[in-house]
């Protein structure tokens, strides 16, 4: 091994994402993971969205993170690595979940948060008895991690580098989440002060919290926004919608410098509709309108596919959707990821259409529904986003709010991806069923 030990840190990219790239972000898994490495590695990142991966470069450890969708890609590039000799240790969620298959592309495998386990992981390399598996299991509810470092992301154009997470958990376990099974049952916070301290070190005003639900404990999340009030921070992050239901936090969050907010809605009837995490004493319409009047972009995300969904979901979620006008809606195909309780049921039914998971990636269908077909969902869905994406439905949303300029510009950026993305193709079996690719895009 070198005097100086290089670690090479990869984020796999699944497509050309061509002049779109520029609205990325950063990994935020390697983000941490190079700032749980000791001063004495030299730490090099390879973001596979913004530039080819060194495979013929010298290094002393490979590290790459993985959700579903880029499991495929993290394990032929993995395989590339481990056949020059090059230790590779695979992570992230997707990881986390299959240890067992990802163990067949990796030397090691970190299963659940890395910080915890980094070090000592490079310890065992170094001594030479590097071990085939490190778990983190999350305990208690104070989260304490390093500051993430950005020095190493110099030379890439993204929307921001100044990315940040106060919070990891989650309570509610929703079926098709993959939150609770990786960061736990309970909301983990940083202590305020510590937060605070990192942002004062942010040298531009765009940031993003990646939190997945930034307000989940308002408690806890008051005093953050408080201490951000006169950072002159511009902020964007995510929630559920039932945080409006407290006037105080709702203006606190516009007083902190919050520009928009992500919410998953999730659906329009039945269980997800009334789950602990959207149900509300309040109508979601009201709750919307307390957001949009402090001027903030607020985000509607919907999901279709659910076993209650028919064809009429469609419909109905865009005539409510027009009713509530959040500034964006967002609409999702119902993706069940290995490792929750959907991918276990859908499974012992038999309704996976397969399990590539390079598909996995919320566009397209990889189940069986239970009141559509396959590609009455996919269809369905891409319908719908294009009708609240035409240009009066656009402008209707935009003039019911406050900040008609900035939710405009968003929205017509939305609009670019909804009418630019490629059609996926359905084919059949000489039966008439579905075949084996079904999902998959041409």
């Amino acid at each position: 091994m070198t005097t100086a030990p290089r670690l090479l840190l990869i984020y796999p990219a699944t497509e050309k994402l061509g002049w779109v790239r520029r609205f990325q972000l950063p990994s935020l898994s390697l983000k941490q993971v190079a700032a749980a490495t000791p001063p004495e590695w030299e730490v090099l990142l390879a973001d596979e969205i913004h530039e080819d991966i060194p495979f013929d470069g010298q290094f002393d450890l490979v590290g790459i993170t993985a959700m579903t969708h880029q499991a495929v890609r993290a394990y032929a590039i993995a395989d590339r690595f481990r056949q020059r000799g090059i230790p590779v240790v695979l992570g992230g969620i997707h990881p986390t979940v299959l240890p067992e298959e990802a163990s067949q592309h990796a030397d090691a495998v970190v299963i659940g948060e890395a910080e915890p386990v980094w070090a000592q992981l490079l310890n065992d390399l170094r001594a030479g008895r590097m071990a085939p598996r490190y778990r983190s299991i999350p305990h208690g509810d104070l989260l304490e991690i390093p500051w993430s470092r950005r020095d190493f992301l110099a030379g890439r154009t993204y929307l921001t580098t100044q990315t940040i997470q106060a919070s990891r958990g989650c309570p509610y376990d929703c079926p098709f989440c993959t939150v609770t099974p990786y960061f736990g049952r309970t909301f983990r916070y940083r202590d305020p002060d510590d937060i605070l301290a990192e942002l004062r070190t942010f040298d531009r005003k765009l940031t993003v919290f990646l939190d997945d639900n930034i307000l989940g404990d308002p408690e806890r999340a008051k005093p953050i926004l408080r201490g951000m009030a006169g950072l002159g921070l511009r902020w964007g992050g995510q929630a559920n919608l039932r945080f409006a239901e407290d006037p105080e936090l709702v203006s606190l969050l516009a007083q902190s410098g919050c520009i928009g907010i992500f919410v998953g809605i999730e659906s329009v009837s039945g269980p997800q509709a009334n789950h602990p995490k959207t149900g509300s004493r309040f109508s979601q319409a009201d709750l919307i309108k307390r957001v949009r009047d402090t001027g903030i972009v607020l985000e509607a995300s919907m999901i279709f596919g659910f076993d209650d969904h028919d064809e009429s979901v469609f419909e109905t979620t865009v005539r409510y959707l027009e009713e509530c006008a959040p500034s964006i809606p967002t609409f999702h195909i119902l993706t069940p990821y290995p490792g929750t309780a959907l991918f276990e049921q859908f499974d012992r039914e038999g309704r996976m259409l397969h399990k590539e998971w390079q598909h996995y990636d919320h566009n397209q269908v990889v189940f069986r529904p239970k009141q559509m077909t396959p590609e009455q969902l996919y269809k369905g869905w891409r319908a719908a986003r294009r009708e609240v994406y035409r240009w009066p439905s656009v402008l209707s949303r935009v003039m019911q709010g406050n900040g008609k300029l900035i939710n405009l510009a968003y929205n017509v950026l939305r609009r670019g991806g909804v009418y630019g993305d490629d059609e996926v193709v359905y084919p059949k079996g000489p039966d008439g069923s579905l075949g084996h690719n079904q999902g998959m895009k041409p």
